[in-house]
């Protein structure tokens, strides 16, 4: 892939648990000549390796510390230490703030933690927080989920992609998500209850969240199990007048080619003309 391009393959999009054929929340980011694992939600490393090995990873990138976007770091790491996999130095790992003792408590079986860090390379994320992949920017910013919880911005050759990570709607998020060629919105609620406070979107609030930041195009990931994907790419598309699609396992999305179309099991798309 040239390197001026982004491009987002979706290896799992399901919660909070995996379906038959839908891991939970994974993505491969590649861009500026680099490849990121983006959210290691549970069977994503399976679908990972399609496309590319532990050994050739450039980072990983965590948004938060729920299993659904976490659980298979625990099988990367006795791939990094203790199978074929070769590396000459530990894999980057950005995550939130306490992740290498949340690994060390599911990962330690004895009186000695276990080397964590000896197959992670661990960067705490804090709002604001800028790394690098070969050419690709990487900046963290937190949002709202109660819990300490960040979205990532990408970007390379011109182009952004915003991953909103788990989070209800919140300031932080549109502001961080201005004018983005594209916004990978979670929509997990089809409706909050009256006496919770919100820690997601719905598929509306993700399409207000796109057009409040003016973002180019706007893909709907996390479905709560109750959304069909049609429902909430019809839901988001009432109050987003770009194009809104679905992150299908499977699903690449490009930036930087002219007409860049996804591809995967399932898209809805939807294309509004603004009102």
């Amino acid at each position: 892939m040239a390197d001026d391009l982004l491009r987002l393959t979706v290896l799992g999009s399901a919660t909070p648990y995996p379906r038959a054929d839908n891991p939970c929340s994974g993505y491969l980011l590649e861009g500026g000549g680099a490849r990121v694992w983006v959210d290691a939600g549970s069977g994503t490393l399976g679908p990972l390796q399609r496309h590319v090995g532990l050994g050739e990873l450039d980072a990983i990138w965590i948004s938060h510390l729920h299993a659904d976007h976490t659980a298979d770091l625990l099988t990367a790491y006795y791939g990094l230490l203790y199978a074929d996999v070769r590396r000459p130095a530990p894999l980057p790992l950005y995550g939130p703030p306490g992740i290498a003792d949340r690994l060390a408590g599911f990962l330690t079986n004895g009186p000695d933690r276990s080397p964590v860090e000896a197959a992670f390379e661990v960067h705490e994320l804090y709002d604001g927080h800028r790394a690098r992949a070969g050419a690709l920017g990487l900046t963290s910013g937190a949002v709202s989920h109660g819990m300490p919880a960040f979205a990532l911005r990408a970007e390379s050759g011109g182009r952004s992609l915003v991953y909103s990570g788990d989070t209800a709607p919140c300031p932080a998020l549109t502001r961080f998500a201005e004018d983005c060629t594209l916004l990978v919105c979670e929509a997990d609620s089809s409706a909050h209850p009256a006496d919770a406070e919100p820690v997601h979107h719905t598929p509306e609030e993700a399409g207000d969240t796109a057009r409040a930041a003016r973002a180019g195009r706007l893909v709907l990931t996390h479905l709560g199990r109750d959304l069909d994907p049609a429902e909430a790419v019809s839901r988001a598309s009432a109050r987003f007048p770009g194009p809104v699609e679905h992150a299908a396992p499977g699903a690449v999305f490009t930036l930087g080619q002219a007409q860049a179309v996804p591809s995967g099991s399932c898209r809805p798309v939807s294309r509004r003309q603004s009102p």
